[in-house]
């Protein structure tokens, strides 16, 4: 079907049946290529929704105050040990972790798949991790922490770099040309966005989520408290991306979503659970500020069967329950009055309210 516009002496003619298979031609991988940026028609529209979300959630790290941290990391009376060295953990594995998901994203991922509205939202993930390293980079100036011990933390702490040799070995082996209308390259691909969504972002990253925001629970280190909450909430929304993202890429391939597949993918999310629980047991070597590792090696596992359930596979432990309901609570942003005072309520819009689900927790 053609539709003809007539101005003046010159005829212009939109062919609408070859516009729809234009569409129709969209696909997460191997799909129709383009040299322009053309957005429209949507076919996935929740990433274009989940876009929207992530820019009216934009934050800077500045515009939150260190002067409380500050003051209670100098003083010789207010922290105990092992509440200095959470911290210390925190920064030590996050200043590398953000960075390797960022890089993931973006020469990776947003790579190989073709629709416009993907590699957009896709790319305002990638922003929001430079955005988390930034503030590490703040915390660590601000407290005064010497810059060499984070990274001896990342490079010399064996369960920091055997949780980073856990992801980085699914991306390096991706950095390569593929064939991907091959089925084993098609599971390469949905393995890599399966553990940096899932098990990684979705769940390697909650146990020093629950620690550092149960030292800002007891009104200790108000402003990296902020922060690590700031991220949470757009680590929602990354591990929706990659959800929803896994889960139309196994629509459009049925084919390989196998019974080998899948326990090949419930077997790597056991392997990202073990090493998330020798992790916390390095963060939380004696039980401390009312936390104990095994509270939190039960909140992994927690964490873990919801993400597996989340894309349709089974739990390895069915029916745990949460060992930490207070945590639901203290993610949940809405929650707390005045959290977006001063400057940082200028980057908010009314969606910006939506945060953290408890539902994700």
């Amino acid at each position: 079907m053609e539709k003809v516009f007539q101005l003046g002496s010159r005829s212009f003619v939109l062919d609408q049946d070859k516009a729809e298979e234009a569409f129709a031609a969209k696909r997460i991988i191997n799909g129709r290529r383009s040299m322009a940026f053309n957005l429209l028609p949507l076919k996935y529209p929740w990433a274009y929704d989940l876009y929207r979300t992530m820019k009216s959630n934009h934050w800077e790290p500045e515009d939150i105050s260190m002067q409380k941290d500050v003051e209670q990391w100098r003083a010789d009376n207010i922290l105990s040990d092992a509440e200095r060295w959470i911290i210390r953990m925190g920064i030590g594995y996050f200043s590398a972790a953000e960075g390797i998901v960022g890089d993931n994203i973006i020469h990776v991922i947003r790579e190989v798949v073709t629709a416009p509205e993907l590699k957009l939202v896709l790319g305002r993930h990638a922003h929001e991790e430079n955005i988390h390293a930034d503030s590490l980079l703040y915390m660590i100036s601000s407290l005064g922490i010497n810059p060499h011990e984070c990274e001896a933390m990342f490079e010399q702490i064996d369960t920091i770099r055997k949780k980073n040799e856990f992801v980085t070995r699914t991306s390096h082996s991706l950095r390569r040309d593929l064939d991907l209308t091959l089925p084993e390259n098609k599971k390469l691909i949905a393995k890599n966005i399966f553990v940096f969504g899932q098990c990684m972002e979705g769940t390697q990253f909650y146990g020093l989520f629950g620690m550092v925001l149960s030292l800002y629970r007891q009104n200790k280190f108000p402003g990296i408290g902020r922060m690590f909450r700031y991220t949470l909430r757009d680590e929602s929304n990354h591990i929706e991306l990659l959800r929803n993202l896994f889960m139309d890429l196994i629509g459009e391939n049925p084919e390989i979503w196998t019974e080998e597949f899948r326990q090949e993918l419930t077997d790597t999310m056991s392997e990202a659970v073990n090493l998330e629980k020798e992790f916390i047991q390095d963060c939380l070597p004696m039980s401390a500020v009312g936390l104990s590792a095994d509270e939190f090696c039960r909140y992994i596992d927690f964490i873990a069967d919801r993400r597996l359930e989340g894309v349709g596979l089974r739990p390895l432990n069915p029916g745990i329950d949460n060992p930490l309901p207070w945590l639901a609570e203290m993610m949940d942003i809405k929650k707390e009055q005045n959290f977006f005072e001063g400057t940082v309520t200028e980057y908010q819009k009314a969606s910006a309210l939506d945060m953290v689900d408890n539902d994700d927790l």
